[in-house]
């Protein structure tokens, strides 16, 4: 794909790593095969296309490269830990590059997005009691004061990108998480325990993972689709609808 690239545009200028995959659902019921999944797309994912760009912008000294991550890569948050791992693991290699090869004319900014509305719960995969873990997951995804709209999102990284920012974590809810564990680790792990106690529990064979579309079809009533009204026009604006 670089070759083509390189062939029809002459050079990549900017990468933006922001392919992304996610499995909602207690530890006990996750497998090896979730974690592996998750960090082929999302660390790997990122670390590939990276070295392959980089040789050419360090030789030119000029390139920019845009890491999509997660709070989630800085706050572990429950019932998402296969998710979590990748998106830490994917912090840690943007924010170390971008410290190497910033006095070498290439940039890396470290994006970390709070829950999005952008439509893409439904393809997400669920584990345990999966009606119960795929309804907060829509909710949350759903709700204006919980999630931040696609395009102020988009916004927010263009402006960071030109602007050099070696980090920028999206949504006041995400900041104030981030900036709080930051102080006070203990004290946010066990926050988080107590929002594992709010969270369903483990019921449901281990390793069974269900696409959210086959699970959503359980949960259909008006008023399902009143509390997802948001999250499902996004998802039509957005593509992520079936079909």
């Amino acid at each position: 794909m670089l070759d083509e690239v390189n062939r029809l545009h002459g050079q990549v200028d900017i990468l933006v790593n922001n392919a992304g995959i996610i499995q909602v659902g207690p530890v006990e019921s996750m497998t090896l095969r979730e974690y592996e999944q998750a960090h082929a797309v999302m660390f790997w994912g990122t670390v590939y296309p990276t070295l392959a760009v980089l040789p050419q912008m360090l030789e030119r000294r000029s390139g920019r490269i845009v890491n999509i991550t997660s709070v989630g890569g800085k706050v572990s948050v429950p019932h998402l830990l296969p998710y979590n791992c990748a998106k830490f693991a994917a912090v840690g290699f943007s924010e170390g590059l971008a410290a190497e090869v910033g006095s070498k004319g290439v940039q890396v900014t470290t994006i970390a997005p709070g829950p999005m509305r952008v439509g893409s719960y439904p393809n997400i995969a669920v584990t345990g009691s999966q009606e119960r873990e795929y309804a907060w997951f829509a909710l949350a995804a759903s709700m204006p004061l919980l999630s931040l709209a696609g395009e102020r999102a988009a916004r927010q990284v263009v402006r960071a990108t030109k602007r050099g920012e070696r980090v920028r974590i999206l949504s006041t809810q995400a900041n104030m998480l981030a900036r709080f564990h930051g102080l006070f680790p203990g004290t946010t792990v066990r926050l988080m325990g107590v929002v594992d106690r709010l969270l369903p529990g483990s019921d449901g064979p281990i390793g069974e993972i269900a696409p959210a579309r086959e699970v959503e079809s359980r949960l259909e009533t008006p008023l399902w689709r009143a509390a997802t009204f948001l999250g499902r026009r996004a998802s039509r604006k957005y593509q992520q609808h079936e079909g």
